[in-house]
């Protein structure tokens, strides 16, 4: 099983067919548990309000991309105003 820096790197070289799985593990990593996980999506909450979103979606199994991208964008905004930037 890969852990959260591999995985990221890989969202990084390539955001399309993510598995949700891996995803939610990023999520869950960085942002806690999801304060809605019922349905096909989880939204997570952020020390910010507005963009980036952290709200993603089941799609069969896999991620969409575009959310891939919000996650990422959101995760280093985070690392950014922490100053812990890799």
């Amino acid at each position: 099983m890969e852990n959260v820096d591999e995985l990221i790197l890989s969202l990084r070289q390539n955001p399309k067919n993510v598995r949700f799985s891996d995803l939610c593990k990023i999520c869950d990593h960085y942002f806690g548990e999801p304060r809605q996980k019922k349905s096909s999506h989880r939204v997570y909450k952020t020390p910010w309000q507005g963009d980036p979103r952290v709200n993603i979606q089941n799609d069969k199994g896999k991620a969409k991309a575009y959310q891939v991208k919000q996650v990422l964008l959101a995760i280093e905004k985070m690392e950014v105003s922490h100053g812990t930037k890799k």
